[in-house]
């Protein structure tokens, strides 16, 4: 246990992050109190006196490393930002550890790249910023700057302003998978409530369509749990549904999130082409048998493979393909040969997860059962799938982190030239209104001065579906 002390309030989370990042295996605990009495264990001191902050990195009571550093308390982002370099700089110091992001513990790091770029500030202005305030290394500021650069290129025709996206729910699935703490029901228990699920979600469509018909829908996107666990008949409702009620004269980007390649047929395929969709993934998220029983997955790697040659045999010209890095039981030989078998199938993208231990997740709730495996994420892991990508002519086009990563790392998605998703990218720099449809589903509207609103949506289906006109009334708050 790690126990941070602060005599302020105003920083907890932004301690927590921090710390977190660097005694990942460890709980860590952040109290806001005035006195320092009892101190015993490991503990990190943060006390704030009218012009300094003093940081007390102790073990058993003696002080191990004791930084002290002026700031102005005026400006609340300069505070965090010293705060985190002076607790960074103690715990490197007392750990001999860095992590490849430095400072930064938010999960949209390109978006100050963006933003900088936006602002006018060269490439190598805005490299030398991220590893100046952040301390993020070389690496990560160049990678940042890289994918600010190709968002902003793809984005140049997406209407900010007069634009949104739509964003739908299908939240069962085959199974839940070790690491999930999304919104997902097992479709064995659910079956019989999926049609009574769709009539709700077609009335939460129906209104957004109509609430939205003086914009113009730039993206959909179909996610979940796994959208192709309905049956072909209620696929095809689903989107029959979206193609009569929504305008899509200006529509850049449609995509199913096919998933798992269990849930997948020819039925389902044939259903997508004939809306006009060819642009799915297909999520294997390992190629090693052994982890798939691990992970929950009922699929096999054969599966997944007959599932991407039928898929690209019916014409699909769009396949994504999602991995996750850290699984428990797998070392850097069989994160390669997953690569192996991914660089044979040839996908269009492949988004590359570092596995981040959610605290719903299964993973979480016997992470010392799933520790004794080893959970092995690092630098070369990283590097190596990286290559792999390149070799594939596949590039970084967005970005995003989250809590609890395996190594501080990121996910990171590759794509062709022509084939990055707008959606995603969308999504993780806050452009554009993204209103959202289904259970468990957050809608965000972004406003012209970059403030951003959400509602979210209930996530139990049943409640949801009993309070569909309360789904909607939200949204009507939202963007009225």
């Amino acid at each position: 246990m790690i126990k941070v002390n602060v005599n302020r309030p105003g920083f907890e989370y932004d301690i927590h992050s921090l710390v977190k990042a660097f005694f990942s295996r460890e709980d860590v605990s952040v109290r806001v109190q005035n006195g320092f009495e009892d101190r015993t264990g490991t503990d990190l001191y943060v006390v704030f006196t009218d012009e300094l902050v003093t940081v007390d990195f102790s073990e058993e009571g003696a002080s191990k490393e004791r930084r002290s550093r002026k700031i102005n308390f005026a400006d609340r982002k300069e505070t965090k930002n010293h705060l985190k370099r002076l607790i960074y700089e103690i715990l490197t110091a007392c750990t001999g550890t860095t992590l490849p992001w430095g400072t930064l513990t938010g999960i949209r790091p390109v978006k100050i790249a963006m933003q900088l770029l936006e602002a006018g500030k060269s490439n190598v202005e805005i490299a030398a910023y991220m590893r100046d305030t952040y301390f993020a290394s070389r690496e990560k500021a160049a990678l940042s700057v890289m994918i600010a650069n190709r968002e902003r290129h793809i984005l140049r025709n997406v209407d900010y302003q007069d634009g949104y996206s739509l964003y739908v729910g299908i939240p069962f699935c085959p199974s839940t998978c070790l690491y999930c703490s999304f919104t997902s029901y097992p479709l064995s228990r659910w079956e019989k409530q999926v049609d009574a699920y769709l009539s709700a979600l077609f009335h939460e469509l129906d209104y957004v369509a109509e609430s939205f018909g003086h914009r113009k829908l730039n993206t959909v996107y179909i996610g979940g749990g796994t959208p192709t666990t309905l049956n072909p008949e209620q696929l095809d409702r689903l989107l029959g549904r979206i193609g009569t009620v929504f305008d899509t004269e200006h529509l850049q980007e449609f995509t199913v999130e096919a998933g798992r390649p269990d849930s997948i047929t020819e039925e389902k395929l044939q259903v997508l082409l004939e809306h006009g969709i060819d642009r799915i993934s297909i999520n294997p998220q390992t190629m090693k048998e052994e982890t798939l029983r691990v992970i929950g997955r009922h699929h096999t790697v054969e599966q997944t493979k007959d599932a991407f040659a039928l898929a690209r045999s019916m014409g699909f010209s769009h396949i994504n393909m999602d991995l996750i890095i850290g699984l428990p039981g797998e070392d850097y030989e069989d994160v390669e040969h997953t690569m192996q078998e991914i660089t044979a199938l040839a996908p269009d993208s492949v988004t590359i997860h570092s596995l981040a231990i959610k605290r719903a997740a299964r993973l979480n709730l016997f992470k010392e059962k799933y520790e004794e495996m080893g959970l092995e994420n690092n630098m070369q892991i990283m590097d190596m799938t990286a290559r792999y990508c390149a070799q594939m002519e596949l590039f970084p086009y967005y970005l995003y982190r989250q809590k609890n990563m395996a190594g501080n790392f990121e996910n990171v998605g590759y794509a062709k030239t022509d084939k990055a998703g707008i959606y995603n990218i969308l999504m993780m720099e806050e452009k554009q209104d993204i209103v959202a449809c289904g259970a468990g589903t957050v809608s965000k509207r972004v406003y012209a001065d970059g403030r951003i609103e959400r509602c979210e949506n209930v996530k139990e289906v049943s409640l949801y579906m009993e309070k569909i006109d309360e789904m909607t009334d939200r949204k009507r708050k939202l963007y009225r």
